[in-house]
């Protein structure tokens, strides 16, 4: 516990998540406030090697309020520490998917109601809410593709990249509160945010078309025939593709079909000791129009169209230089996949 609260203190150095104004105050300079280019505004964990206490942490340093949206909770810690905060003031308000998942969440949501934080069950206009993110003091968020499920955390690969771009974090709010109130907005894109259903399915794309060398995927599904599409028509092209995913037999033809292309797919067994989670897309590193992404979509035409998910595109480092490690690192233990 005492390395991840040193990772976390190099963490707050580096990504500033302090609650307080940044340096020089409202009248500070432009520098000051962080920009999708900072090297302040954006740092990623990795997980499971950041481990969990650094967001833990995140939610003790409340002052003021904490937004959730969680498709899957199942921490009893991460409750206990979001009712702490309610006791001593905070506004905590936190939103559960209910589809697939209620019978999980149902015991967090009863702990959490009984414990002065505002709970509800997530807006029906979505197939299901799968976005994760966590918004403290509206100075920071957290923008995740980890589930807080605590059986999950010492063998699941995942991602979480935090935010303090103040139009991000504005817009993240703003989204909360239209999904807290059954309202239907189209999410503001921030900085660079990669919302479900409006705008992901296009950003994606034109993260993949815009492809000339290299391309390196995570994801946990490859469902969706125009993501196949542009990875087959990179491929062509002459882009190296690189897939990282856990193995399935769901995904057997698409793997069949990206193969054939030239992709190259390499996959960890359904009973490997890492399970691959984590949706993660990178493009093009250290070169100048580099992009990476990381959020809650899967490749799948569900979560693409139908769900509420959120992801963020990146274009600056380190964000961009640990993201393309990850699917490397992983990909070079897997097994080349063969039908």
């Amino acid at each position: 516990m005492w390395l991840a609260r040193l990772a976390l203190a190099s963490l707050l150095g580096v990504a500033g998540c302090g609650t307080g104004p940044p340096p020089g105050g409202a009248t500070g300079t432009a520098a000051s406030t962080p920009t999708s280019t900072s090297p302040a505004a954006l740092s990623v964990l990795i997980e499971p090697g950041a481990g969990i206490a650094p967001i833990y942490s995140l939610i003790e340093s409340a002052h003021h309020t904490v937004d959730l949206i969680m498709y899957e909770l199942e921490d009893t810690h991460a409750e206990q520490l979001l009712a702490g905060d309610a006791a001593r003031g905070v506004d905590v308000r936190v939103l559960l998917n209910s589809a697939y998942t209620g019978s999980a969440n149902g015991a967090a949501f009863s702990y959490l109601q009984g414990h002065g934080v505002h709970v509800q069950w997530a807006s029906s206009l979505y197939a299901l809410t799968h976005q994760k993110t966590l918004v403290v003091d509206a100075s920071v968020a957290v923008i995740m593709t980890l589930n807080w499920a605590s059986r999950y955390y010492s063998d699941t690969r995942d991602v979480g990249v935090i935010d303090r771009i103040p139009s991000d974090v504005a817009a993240i709010q703003a989204a909360f509160q239209a999904d807290d109130t059954g309202a239907r907005i189209t999410p503001s894109p921030g900085a660079d945010l990669v919302w479900s259903p409006t705008t992901s399915l296009p950003d994606l794309l034109a993260l993949i078309n815009g492809a000339e060398h290299e391309l390196f995927v995570e994801n946990e599904e490859m469902g969706s025939a125009a993501i196949i599409d542009a990875l087959v028509a990179a491929a062509h092209r002459g882009v190296n593709v690189e897939i990282c995913m856990t193995n399935s037999a769901r995904w057997s033809a698409a793997f069949d079909t990206l193969v054939s292309a030239g992709v190259h797919v390499r996959v960890y067994s359904s009973n490997a000791p890492l399970y691959i989670h984590a949706k993660v897309l990178v493009r093009d590193p250290g070169l100048s129009d580099q992009e990476a992404f990381a959020g809650s979509q899967n490749f799948s035409t569900e979560s693409l169209r139908y769900n509420r998910e959120l992801g963020i595109a990146m274009t600056s480092n380190p964000p961009v230089e640990r993201l393309h490690a990850l699917p490397w690192d992983d990909y070079k233990k897997a097994a080349a996949w063969t039908s």
